[in-house]
């Protein structure tokens, strides 16, 4: 019965994705942005959908089940305040710039402020590496959860590429329009049946407080924050929640909205979806330690779906595992096209087929390189071994110190390329010799305080880009005119508020 409800969980995605290539216009800015059409609601579900990666899910379990209820701090409520903030102070601007020129990935906007070819193709570099083990993630989730919730039915590797596969047919067939409306439902999906999931295995294990007292007998450390987690890596880990203000994919989905108004509904309801998948994903976790003590790092990427499988009955066990899937899922489609989408503009058109490539075509490279990407994930899937907690963290300590990338693009006039260029690099650098350092050292912390690597790139990353954009010339004049105001702001509301007063004047011409 599980597989059954699975298998029609996966059509239903399907249908939904086909839907959404009803409305395609076979253009090159549809199939990767929607005609920049998404609402507030839809908005909402794709954004929060496409940032609950298995980090959120497996991960947040599987970290909890070690590290105990500190985990939620870690990430959870320090991305409730954070996240919502850089939607706001630096998405909404965004937004306004893409509409105003026509940008569809993040390296045609650093380009064009920065004037620089280099600076676009390195970043295109660090960014598609980056994407790399965040994309990894979700296909190890997903193979990991539908090999444990069929009992060894399925194998992981069959379970990974039927994920792969599914997501490959609507993502290569409706594009950013199908990605939205299939993340509307999977969110839904899995907020729902996360919340579900978590009243029905407590009232087995004979309530919340029953099971705490048991926890709080066999490993009282898991319910304290103890000696687990220390006050230094607790504060650091706040840098972390920066990373969506770099996302390729949190980009692309800015660039849909509709309207400025479009960000009223995350900007309001985000920390409420987060406390929805976090609290449950955490608790379960901890009470996974219950009936499954003793997995040893990675093996408890698998607890939350062990504790559904005991205490759930088939029928319900299948909805949760699709409830599992949804959420990676949501991430994975984004992703993908995210990455086909550079691809597509900010190499095969902008190197040599600017002005000959038809809205066909385009669409056509993009499909095929999310194919080849989706592929090597799976292939990668099959011989990686690692925390999936821990590996979404080192992902996203790369994004985050590339922050003030887009925060000195947006907010500072004196930053230049050479600036920027610098602060890539030196992500780059630091991030590959911390990534070593934690290979080879478990729970790796500089010098062993708990200060976490991404405080100590990031830092680094600002002060290079500071100290490079001082000691060299400053943008001209036109190339700022292009993307500041006079005051040196950009205001969404204003920006919207004359786009539609040329918009009437065009209806009345």
């Amino acid at each position: 019965m599980i597989i059954a409800i699975i298998l029609i969980y996966m059509a239903l995605v399907l249908v939904v994705g086909t839907m959404g290539h009803k409305l395609f216009r076979r253009t090159g800015e549809d199939y990767f942005v929607a005609s920049r059409s998404i609402g507030p609601f839809i908005l909402l579900m794709s954004l929060f959908g496409t940032n609950m990666t298995s980090v959120a899910i497996l991960g947040a379990s599987g970290e909890a089940y070690h590290e105990g209820i500190g985990v939620f701090g870690q990430l959870a409520s320090a991305s409730a305040l954070i996240i919502p903030s850089v939607f706001f102070f630096v998405g909404t601007r965004v937004w306004t710039l893409g509409k105003q020129h026509g940008y569809i990935t993040q390296a045609q906007y650093f380009r064009q402020r920065w004037n620089s070819d280099i600076l676009g193709l390195l970043l295109f570099l660090v960014l598609g590496a980056l994407m790399i083990p965040y994309l990894l993630v979700g296909v190890m989730g997903s193979g990991i959860t539908l090999h444990e919730i069929t009992n060894n039915q399925i194998p992981e590797w069959v379970g990974a590429l039927l994920v792969c596969a599914v997501i490959l047919a609507y993502v290569t067939y409706g594009g950013m329009r199908s990605t939205a409306w299939v993340n509307t439902l999977q969110t839904l999906v899995f907020m729902s049946f996360g919340v579900i999931a978590f009243v029905v295995i407590v009232r087995k294990m004979g309530g919340l407080a029953n099971a705490l007292d048991i926890v709080s007998e066999n490993n009282p450390d898991l319910l304290m924050r103890g000696e687990k987690i220390k006050p230094l890596q607790f504060l650091t880990y706040t840098c972390i929640p920066l990373s969506v203000g770099m996302f390729p994919h949190m980009f692309m989905h800015w660039l849909t909205a509709k309207r400025a108004e479009s960000f009223r509904y995350p900007l309001m309801f985000y920390p409420m979806c987060i406390a929805a998948v976090w609290v449950p994903s955490v608790l379960l976790g901890i009470l996974g330690s219950i009936d499954f003590p003793g997995l040893k790092g990675p093996a408890a990427n698998s607890v939350l779906i062990n504790v559904i499988g005991k205490y759930s009955p088939d029928f319900l066990a299948g909805m949760l595992a699709a409830g599992v899937l949804a959420a990676i899922m949501s991430s994975l489609d984004s992703q993908v096209l995210s990455l086909g989408s550079m691809f597509t503009h900010d190499i095969v058109r902008h190197y040599g087929f600017h002005d000959k490539m038809s809205d066909k075509q385009q669409v056509l490279v993009g499909r095929l390189f999310v194919a080849g990407i989706l592929a090597i994930c799976f292939a990668l899937s099959l011989i990686s071994n690692r925390s999936i907690f821990k590996l979404g963290v080192w992902s996203f300590t790369g994004f985050a110190s590339l922050f003030p990338i887009v925060a000195a693009a947006l907010f500072w006039k004196r930053s230049t390329k050479y600036g920027a260029m610098a602060s890539i690099l030196s992500v780059a650098v630091t991030w590959i010799y911390f990534f070593i350092k934690g290979s080879e050292q478990p729970g790796y912390t500089i010098g062993g305080t708990g200060i976490m690597p991404v405080a100590v790139i990031l830092a680094v990353s600002a002060a290079t880009m500071i100290i490079v954009s001082l000691m060299t010339k400053p943008p001209d004049e036109e190339t700022l005119k292009k993307f500041f105001s006079t005051d040196g702001h950009i205001d969404p509301e204003k920006a919207l508020l004359e786009e539609e007063k040329l918009s009437v004047r065009r209806v009345r011409q």
